[in-house]
């Protein structure tokens, strides 16, 4: 029996309760059962197929059927099939194998740039309710990193929680505060998966469905592990001199743990914004100071009477914040306009291929 089996049936409703399945999605689906398809939530995504669970022929629990992914994949990579989507599934095609008939809307997606110089999102977990973005307490910090993880779980839609895990290593006790002062409207908590330190807070404030980001070596599999409370995640070593791991996680899984779901993900080198208002909402406090600014389009750099400038110079926000916000904002206006480049060139594609296809009058 596979992990995903041995979530816990719902006795008192679907069997997908479990999984996040509520009486708002079943009203949704309603159409598509009509037509004979089941719904499911894609547990893995790997060449072309996936892992979804769905429930079984009694309708009392769950069963993890591979599905083929070929009829829902889309030129725009965002829009393909993705861990934590939900799906219809039609369980009666030829062959006895089954495939993905639809995509249901995300309620939330965590959307990271694409590596390399275009424009790109890439998905890396749908329609979970928070982020646990997970950062090591076992070495410094890197504040610019988590504000970059911040925007990201911020404009996913979901809550963004900050685990700090190795609580029971010895560290600076004024990092914690460092890092809460990088973190407005972000719940932060520091745990240690193996002392249990911190653990019964963490799951007092987590949701249903939750998905895990951060680098390799910071603990996520551990902290998987210990929420799931068994092993579920192979754990891998890190290097004692600078606190690194390897990518002991290779593919984004969701897995059932007491209470719900978490979709665990790969260790990110890199994290790549890719729009939206997440940089504001991870600098609420910049954003707040220019309020007062005299100026409503002022950048914080020349402008007089303003506000931000004004809290920098006397300590109240550190310098180096207000450059990682205007480092995000650039980033982010970067790329509106690789955006807006590529759907222009996708528009003008299509259009050629109207033309093209256009009947040819005879001349006279």
């Amino acid at each position: 029996m596979s992990s995903y089996e041995r979530a816990a049936s719902c006795e008192d409703g679907h069997p997908l309760a479990a999984y996040g399945w509520t009486a708002t999605l079943e009203a949704d689906f309603a159409p598509l059962a009509e037509g004979g398809l089941v719904p499911g939530r894609v547990a893995r995504v790997d060449l072309g197929r996936c892992d979804v669970v769905v429930a079984d022929a009694a309708g009392t629990g769950v069963r993890t059927v591979r599905a083929e992914t070929g009829p829902v994949l889309d030129p725009d990579p965002v829009n393909c099939p993705c861990t934590g989507d939900w799906a219809a599934v039609d369980l009666a095609v030829p062959a006895g194998a089954a495939a993905l008939n639809a995509l249901l809307p995300r309620s939330t997606a965590i959307v990271r740039n694409s590596a390399g110089a275009g424009s790109n999102g890439q998905v890396l977990a749908a329609n979970v309710d928070a982020v646990l973005i997970v950062s090591s307490l076992a070495s410094k910090s890197d504040l610019g990193r988590i504000e970059r993880y911040l925007a990201l779980a911020w404009e996913s839609g979901a809550q963004p929680i900050l685990v700090l895990t190795k609580a029971d290593v010895a560290h600076d006790p004024g990092l914690v505060h460092e890092i809460e002062a990088v973190a407005p409207g972000a719940a932060v908590v520091a745990v240690s998966a193996v002392s249990g330190e911190g653990m019964d807070v963490l799951r007092a404030c987590l949701p249903a469905s939750i998905a895990l980001i951060g680098p390799s070596g910071a603990g996520k599999s551990t902290l998987a592990n210990a929420l799931a409370g068994t092993e579920v995640m192979a754990v891998g070593e890190t290097r004692d001199r600078d606190e690194k791991g390897r990518h002991t996680t290779t593919t984004r899984e969701l897995i059932p743990i007491p209470g719900g779901v978490l979709i665990d993900t790969p260790g990110l080198r890199g994290v790549g914004l890719y729009g939206g208002d997440g940089v504001e909402q991870a600098f609420s406090d910049i954003e707040e100071l220019a309020a007062d600014c005299r100026f409503h389009d002022c950048a914080h750099d020349t402008e007089p009477q303003c506000a931000v400038k004004a809290a920098v110079e006397s300590g109240r926000l550190p310098a180096r914040r207000l450059a990682s916000y205007n480092k995000l904002l650039r980033e982010n206006d970067w790329i509106a306009s690789r955006t807006d480049a590529r759907l222009a060139a996708e528009r003008l594609r299509q259009w050629k291929v109207i033309i093209k296809n256009q009947p040819t009058k005879p001349r006279p």
